[in-house]
């Protein structure tokens, strides 16, 4: 199956500090770049429009990118150098993250996409940020239009300022995903359930919230649905939440029922958990295939 789907936002380095009996590690990176890498595997038509500097470190992400199926738009390439993001991992996996990164795209063309999806650094980090909200409010409408904040705190801005723009984002989105991190950052001391509501009440369809270990929830047809996370052994959460949003996009693209059958809603639900699960058991952002996912669930 393809459907197209324009993806707009960052595509980096993450260097994985090493722990002094390991060295560091080079993986190609980038939230929105996961997605469009997880959203080709599943065998979507996908365009990626990123950022990415003529250098090696930029030939590797397009050629990881496009190995997976995905096209880079050729506005992506710039003189800069590629983005990195130095991510020390702590002890249960999951990583902190240190930045060196510009942010600045030409105009989106959103004419003839079926979905477009961006959020992460993308979504705040000036001049690109605003060039990102205009291709979502000129999708609005005409195209499934998908966000995940993934919050950055170093490179958001000021609280006020942040959530603003996430806002405004939602306001034109069909379908928000987020992590508890990102809620408690955005809604500080809100129970999960009152985040998702708080976010439809803005406009999307469906809100879905990871939770790591417990799973995740979702506000969509039916109230609220939740889902147990499959069980693995993690190598690290590096692109979990980025395989996360593709499975429901795909989902979303293909069985657009979801947003008004809660079963169907459930089961996009329980093979988003899967494809992140497999992610999560190896090493980098390394999303699985559909057959992958097919064979694990």
């Amino acid at each position: 199956m393809t459907s197209p789907a324009l993806i707009i936002g960052e595509a980096l380095i993450d260097i994985v500090a090493g722990d002094g009996t390991h060295p560091d590690r080079e993986l190609v990176g980038g939230s929105p770049a996961n997605v469009a890498v997880g959203l080709a595997r599943q065998g979507h038509e996908i365009t990626l429009l990123t950022r990415l500097g003529r250098d090696d470190r930029g030939a590797r992400i397009a050629e990881q990118v496009t190995a997976s199926g995905a096209l880079v738009q050729d506005e992506s390439w710039t003189d800069a150098a590629t983005s990195t993001a130095l991510a020390r991992l702590r002890p249960d996996g999951s990583a902190a993250y240190e930045f060196a990164i510009d942010w600045s795209i030409p105009p989106a063309d959103v004419a003839g996409a079926a979905a477009v999806h961006t959020g992460s650094i993308a979504l705040f980090l000036e001049p690109g940020g605003t060039a990102v909200v205009d291709a979502l409010t000129r999708a609005h409408g005409h195209a499934l239009v998908t966000l995940d904040p993934n919050i950055r705190p170093a490179l958001v801005g000021s609280h006020a300022t942040a959530l603003a723009r996430f806002e405004q984002a939602a306001r034109v989105a069909d379908l928000v995903k987020l992590s508890d991190e990102d809620a408690e950052w955005l809604y500080p001391g809100a129970a999960p359930e009152e985040v998702l509501e708080t976010i439809a009440a803005l406009g999307p369809r469906l809100v879905v919230m990871t939770r790591g270990e417990q799973g995740a929830l979702g506000l969509g047809p039916g109230g609220i649905t939740s889902v147990e996370p499959l069980r693995v052994e993690v190598a690290d959460t590096i692109g979990a939440g980025d395989a996360y949003m593709a499975s429901l996009i795909s989902s979303a693209l293909e069985h657009p029922e979801i947003f008004d059958d809660a079963q169907a809603f459930a089961t996009a639900l329980r093979r988003a958990a899967v494809m992140a699960g497999i992610t999560v058991s190896r090493a980098g952002a390394n999303p699985p295939t559909r057959a992958e996912i097919d064979r694990a669930l």
